[in-house]
């Protein structure tokens, strides 16, 4: 068994907020939002390699594709995987997987291999966010500030500007999504007229950024405007997944690196190893 609540040094803020809501991942809106956001998020880097998933808790569980994810993400070759078909060659996978990721500093609680395998949604949904966190969110630095609180803080120094703006959190502040209008006019004033935005319309103001994300800045459509609209408080992990991807893209993109020429990244596909479409990957921090 793995820990997953915790990370050492600098990373100690997922003690006290990241047990991962154990309790309300069981609110079906809320682990609605994880699997659409969590799937994207997966897709956006797998799509690299030529693949993709179509339901989490499933396509993860012989452990190649989450062998390949972490490939690709981390620009690193992980060890060779089982080809068999059988459960012991699964877990043997997916045990890899988790190897590398505490190789990474993390500490997973409270999950197996044998978990995963077996389909357990709440348990691969929180050892997809753990990756989220790792590989998305660790590295992020503001003003001094890391990881969540960078985004945040980053979220708001570029949305001061704006009227009826004010983003205090990753759920709530979100809801009319002017605040995602906002990030992109920031960034690209000609791709939103954000004057015509009403406050009182927030299903036209999410449609619109996540729109206009996906057809003009890469950025895959991680969230539903319905979803967040009909949400109480929408899912704090799947809105700083979505934000993420926009750090990234505005900010992160001096901080991208290609591996060396002649480094060549592979993928797992039925068992056997193929080499990427373009031979390399690139990867943000």
């Amino acid at each position: 068994m793995y820990n997953m609540d915790q990370y050492d040094g600098e990373n100690d803020y997922m003690q006290q907020e990241d047990d991962w809501d154990r309790d309300l991942l069981l609110d079906p809106a809320w682990e609605k939002q994880q699997r659409k956001t969590f799937t994207a998020w997966c897709n956006s880097h797998l799509r690299k390699a030529g693949t993709q998933i179509e339901n989490i808790e499933e396509d993860f569980r012989d452990g190649l594709k989450l062998m390949l994810l972490l490939e690709v993400i981390s620009g690193e070759r992980l060890a060779k995987p089982e080809r068999g078909k059988m459960r012991v060659h699964k877990i043997s996978n997916v045990n890899k997987a988790l190897d590398f990721i505490a190789s990474k500093g993390v500490k997973l609680v409270s999950i197996g291999a044998e978990e995963i395998v077996d389909g357990n949604a709440k348990m691969t949904l929180g050892m997809i966010w753990t990756i989220i966190l790792r590989f998305a969110i660790q590295d992020i630095s503001v003003e001094e500030t890391s990881a969540k609180e960078g985004l945040l803080l980053w979220c708001q120094r570029k949305t001061a500007p704006y009227k009826n703006v004010n983003i205090q959190n990753f759920h709530i502040s979100w809801k009319d999504g002017l605040g995602f209008c906002a990030l992109i006019h920031r960034h690209r004033p000609e791709l939103i007229d954000y004057g015509k935005l009403r406050k009182d319309d927030p299903m036209t103001n999410l449609n619109t950024a996540f729109d206009v994300a996906e057809k003009y800045l890469d950025i895959p459509k991680m969230l539903d405007a319905e979803d967040i609209v009909g949400t109480a408080r929408p899912d704090e992990k799947a809105i700083m997944t979505y934000v993420s991807s926009f750090y990234h893209a505005f900010s992160g993109a001096q901080k991208c690196t290609t591996p060396p020429a002649g480094v060549t990244l592979l993928y797992f596909s039925h068992g056997s190893r193929h080499q990427m479409h373009d031979g390399t990957t690139s990867r943000c921090s």
